[in-house]
Formats: C-alpha cells, structure tokens, sequence
C-alpha cells in the first residue's frame, strides 16, 4: 500500500488513550503511520484522584477544562492527533442499587444516533486501522460500554453510502481490534516475575478478582511489540495529573522488568476484510501487503 497509513483510536475519556494502547500508538508515529485520538466525553464527572491534588477548590470547579489541558499535553507527548466527539461523561455510578446514570450523559445516548460524529470523523480522517474495547468496555463503565457500541455502529455505517448521508464520502475501514493490554496473561506474568525478584506485587488482589469473577479469558490475536515505547507511555500518563499519581500503583513494577517480561500491546481483532494469518505482531498486517 502505497498510500500513508492511518490508525485511529477511541476512547471514552481523556487519560483512556495514555493507559490503553499508547505505546503502540507512539511506536506507529514514529514509524510515519498517521494516528488519530478520538475522545467521547470530557471526563467531566471523572474525580480527583491523584491523592496529591485532592481537594484543591480551582481543580475541582473547573475539571472539564483541566482535563482538557491534560489531555492537549498527553497528545503532545504521543505524538498523535486528537478529536472530541462532545458527550457527556456519565460518571461512574456507585452503590447498590446502582443509581440511575444521569440524563444527557453520554451512557444513555442512543448508539445510532451518538455514531453520527464518529462516521464523520472516519469519513476524513479514512482510518485502515480502528482501535476500541469490547463488549464490556475493558471494565464495567457505562461510557466504555457505549464507547464499544457507538464504535461498532460506526464502523460498519462508514463504508455504506446509505447511511448518514451528508458525513462525507464513505470509507471502510479495513480492521477493528479491541484493546486488551490488561489481560490475565499479562497480569500473572509481571506478578511471578515481581515475586521472582523479592519484590511487592501490585496485581496480587487484580488476580484474585479475577479468579472469583469467572470470567473466560480473551482471545489475544495481536501482540505488538513496542517497549521501547513504555516511557512515552508513561510520560503520556503523567500528563493527566488529576487522574494519575506517579508514585502510586501504576508505576510500582520497574520499567526493565515491564520490558524484558512483557515487551508488547496486546489486541483481540474483532473485525477483518482483509486477510490475515494469527496470531499477529501488527495491526497493519494484512493490510501493508495489499
């Protein structure tokens, strides 16, 4: 393929790409590959959690804007492009009985209509490669779960002339893969190896939760390699400092031990009209030969 490659990636809040897929992300930059951040809401009714920051008044009032900063930082840093498509974060819900999700947020728009921006954005931007989660939304929030939704109804709309008349020229993209980075596989491997080394384990409760959840594992189709990457990643992190603290559990296992243990990204392809051979080491595969 002659033509630039295209790579484009949705997420449902600012701070979602720097924890999921971001070194892959910063590895195709550099590679020339055009990538492209497409945000679903402002994080609007994300907390503070970056103890440090906890309760400071200007930060709390104009979240929404300090996440948008963050977010205008964390990009920089990738090297990546990035559109809002405008909803509003639904927030995470708490208790039980769960409360209802607040109206207008972005969890309880109706998937056909809230694809509309979305098909517009892969009318122009005409992405080979589109990045989002599963079903489940990586994990039970409502706006990861409606991010899945829109993102299927959107990829499949783009390419149909029949659909969303006035967005633009249509264009299918060629392959759709769901993020998977926090797979048990992993999980376990970098918990042995902190053991191995007589070092404290952050993912000893992760573990457990997952063997009392049931839940089947994943189907890893695509790892790709990129660990020299993982500190863009974690530089991109920082970034959001109302959400992440640089002294807390995301960064508590050593970066050479991350690299040598477990040196990629890892993707389930969902959706495919090329071929390919599985398992792959590139989104791209299949694609690059055509």
């Amino acid at each position: 393929m002659s033509d630039q490659l295209r790579l484009m990636a949705v997420h449902a809040h600012p701070d979602d790409e720097s924890s999921k897929g971001a070194a892959t992300m910063a590895k195709y930059v550099a590679e020339g590959v055009d990538v492209l951040v497409v945000t679903c809401t402002g994080g609007e009714r994300g907390s503070i959690l970056n103890p440090k920051l906890q309760g400071d008044p200007y930060l709390e009032e104009h979240i929404h804007e300090v996440r948008a900063k963050e977010m205008a930082e964390a990009r920089e840093i990738l090297g990546v492009k990035q559109e809002w498509l405008g909803f509003v974060d639904s927030g995470l819900p708490e208790g039980d009985p769960l409360p209802p999700l607040p109206e207008g947020c972005f969890g309880l728009v109706d998937p056909e209509e809230a694809a509309e921006p979305l098909v517009r954005l892969i009318r122009s931007f005409r992405p080979h490669v589109i990045l989002t989660y599963d079903e489940n939304g990586g994990y039970p929030h409502p706006d990861h779960i409606m991010t899945h939704k829109v993102s299927m109804v959107a990829f499949e709309a783009a390419g149909d002339a029949t659909r969303y008349p006035g967005t633009g020229e249509p264009w299918q993209p060629l392959k759709l893969y769901y993020q998977q980075g926090f797979n048990r596989a992993r999980t376990q491997a970098l918990h042995e190896a902190m053991l191995a080394r007589g070092l404290e384990s952050p993912y000893e409760e992760w573990l457990k939760r997952w063997e009392e959840s049931g839940m089947p594992e994943r189907n890893l189709t695509t790892r790709v390699p990129c660990a020299e990457y993982f500190p863009v990643r974690d530089k991109a992190l920082i970034a959001h400092a109302t959400q992440i603290d640089p002294d807390g559990g995301w960064f508590r296992v050593p970066m050479e031990v991350q690299q040598e243990v477990w040196p990629t990204e890892d993707f389930e392809l969902a959706r495919s009209h090329v071929d390919t051979s599985l398992p792959e080491s590139d989104l791209f595969a299949g694609i690059r030969q055509n």
